[in-house]
C-alpha cells in the first residue's frame, strides 16, 4: 500500500511538474512578465502605478473619507504598510533560469502534494483503477482547488488592483473546502437530501460573496488580465488532466 500510495504520487507529481512548467514558459508566463512592465511603470498606460506597492482608499458605506474605507493593495504587492522601501522587498527570484527553476520546483511540489491527495483517494474508494478513472477524479480536484474559487477571484497579473489577501485567503480556503464537500456529497450520497445538501454547500461561498475592492482598476490593461485569467484556468486543467491520467496509470501499476 505505501508503494502504491507514494511511488505514484512522486512519479505523477514529477512528470506532471515538468510537463506543466514546460507549457507555462508558452502561455501565463509571458503574459505575467507583460504584466510586470506595466506594474513596474514601463508603460505609459501604468503612470498611475508608482511602485509595485499601492495603497488606494476607497470609500465603503460612506461619502465621507473618514468613515468606513477600506484600504485596498495592488494584487501581488508585498507589504501592507506605507512607506514601503525598496530596499527591503522580500527576496524574489531574478527574471530568467532562476525563475524557471524556482517555478519548476513550486510545480513539482504542488503535483506530489495533488498526487498523494488523488491516490489516498483511489485507495479509500477502493476498486479497480486506470488513467481514465485517474483523470475523473482529478476534474474533481480542478473543481475544488480552481474552477470553484476562480468563479469568485478570477486569478490575477501583478498590478491588479484587489482586496485585503487575509480576507481572499480565507474565502478561497473556505470556498475549496465547500466545493469539495458539497461534490462528493452530490456524487457519494445515496440519497436526494444529501444532494440537495450538496448542492446548498457548493453555492454558499458565492451567495456569501468574495471579497472584492469597491473600485477595479489598476495599471494593468482589462486586455491582459482577461486573458491571463482565461489562459491559468486552461492550464490548470491540463495540469490536473495530466496529473490525474499519470496517477491512476502509476497506482495501477504499482499493484503489480
Amino acid at each position: 500500500m505505501f508503494r502504491k500510495l507514494f511511488g505514484a504520487a512522486f512519479a505523477a507529481g514529477i512528470i506532471a511538474g515538468l510537463l506543466i512548467t514546460g507549457i507555462q514558459q508558452v502561455t501565463t508566463t509571458p503574459l505575467i512578465l507583460h504584466a510586470e512592465e506595466y506594474e513596474n511603470g514601463g508603460h505609459d498606460h501604468a503612470a498611475a502605478v508608482q511602485s509595485d506597492y499601492v495603497i488606494i482608499q476607497t470609500k465603503l458605506f460612506s461619502t465621507r473619507p473618514s468613515a468606513g474605507s477600506e484600504t485596498l493593495f495592488l494584487a501581488h504587492s508585498n507589504s501592507g504598510t506605507e512607506g514601503h522601501d525598496h530596499d527591503d522587498e522580500a527576496w524574489a527570484p531574478e527574471d530568467g533560469l532562476e525563475r524557471t527553476v524556482f517555478t519548476l520546483g513550486a510545480n513539482i511540489t504542488m503535483g506530489i502534494a495533488f498526487a498523494l491527495m488523488l491516490t489516498a483517494a483511489f485507495a479509500v474508494h477502493g476498486g479497480e483503477m486506470s488513467g481514465r478513472r485517474g483523470v475523473l477524479w482529478a476534474m474533481g480536484g480542478f473543481a475544488m482547488f480552481t474552477l470553484g474559487p476562480n468563479l469568485g477571484l478570477p486569478p490575477e497579473v501583478p498590478g491588479s488592483m484587489a482586496a485585503e489577501l487575509g480576507a481572499r485567503q480565507m474565502w478561497w480556503l473556505g470556498c475549496a473546502a465547500a466545493t469539495g464537500i458539497g461534490l462528493c456529497l452530490m456524487v457519494f450520497g445515496r440519497k436526494i437530501g444529501f444532494v440537495v445538501l450538496g448542492i446548498l454547500i457548493l453555492i454558499a461561498p458565492h451567495v456569501i460573496g468574495a471579497p472584492h475592492p469597491e473600485e477595479i482598476g489598476g495599471g494593468v490593461p482589462p486586455e491582459l488580465a482577461g486573458h491571463f485569467a482565461a489562459a491559468s484556468i486552461v492550464v490548470a486543467a491540463v495540469f490536473w488532466a495530466m496529473l490525474g491520467w499519470l496517477s491512476g496509470t502509476f497506482y495501477k501499476r504499482f499493484e503489480a
